[in-house]
Parts: C-alpha cells; structure tokens; sequence
C-alpha cells in the first residue's frame, strides 16, 4: 500500500507546502482505515514528476515508484479500452522487473472495471510465460 495523493493534483503544478499537505492528508486517511502507514511507497499522480518534485517527496520519506507498463483500463469503455486490450498492452510491453499500473476501482462514468476483470486472464498469461510476481516492498528490501 502506498501514498497516491489526497486530491490527485499535477505535482509539478504545485508548491512545496502543498505536496506536504497532500501526502500529510492522504496518510491521515489510509492510516486511519488500515492502521497501516504508507511510507515509504508514493506514486506521483499522472505521473507528473520532476526532479525537483521528487527530493520534495523523498524529504518527506517516501520513495517514488514509476510503472513501466500502463494497461490504460483506467480510460474505461468509453475511450474504447476492452479486457482484451489490457491484456495485450501488458503482453506486448513484458520484460523481467515490469511494473504494471492497474485500477481496481470503477470507471467513475461507464462504470467499468477492466483491469480487474483482466486480472485473473494476466495472471494466467504471465505464469504461463514463467513470470512470477512479487510486491513492490520486496523489490526495495535490501536483505536487512
């Protein structure tokens, strides 16, 4: 689990105090529903970034994680994204040490939920490949 933002706003747009506040108030919510912290996990929304934006972050203790693969299901049925077409982004762009951004949640007009309905076929596609799967906090551990 990890810090997305409270609002979702382009980082690069804003100031310091404000990419404070937002990682301050998206903690607040997600440590209070999980009793879990977020830290040291944050994606920047849009994935807007920028060097700069990044040591704000970092000197706020969180480590920023980029995707490699964008299976675009969060575009919904109405941009005319499918399953099917989820599964091939991620089929077409597979390498060892990918990084996938998938949306669980629905599409906030068409009601859609591609990539958790892909899920369960990508899962299939990638163990068949031989690919395995492991978590984001795994890949950071350094063996302590």
């Amino acid at each position: 689990m990890g810090n997305h933002s409270d609002t979702h706003p382009y980082f690069t747009q804003i100031p310091d105090v404000e990419i404070r506040a937002q990682l301050a108030a998206a903690e607040r919510s997600i440590s209070a529903l999980t009793g879990a912290t977020t830290h040291p996990l944050f994606r920047f929304p849009y994935g807007d970034v920028s060097p700069y934006d990044i040591g704000v972050v970092n000197r706020a203790g969180y480590i920023p994680i980029r995707w490699t693969v964008d299976t675009l299901g969060w575009k919904g049925t109405d941009d005319g994204i499918t399953t099917d077409i989820v599964r091939q982004r991620i089929l077409d762009r597979l390498r060892p040490g990918a990084v996938v951004l998938m949306h669980v949640g629905a599409h906030p007009e068409d009601g859609s939920t591609l990539d958790a309905d892909a899920l369960p076929g990508i899962i299939q596609d990638l163990r068949e490949r031989g690919y395995g799967f492991t978590t984001v906090p795994d890949l950071l551990d350094d063996g302590r």
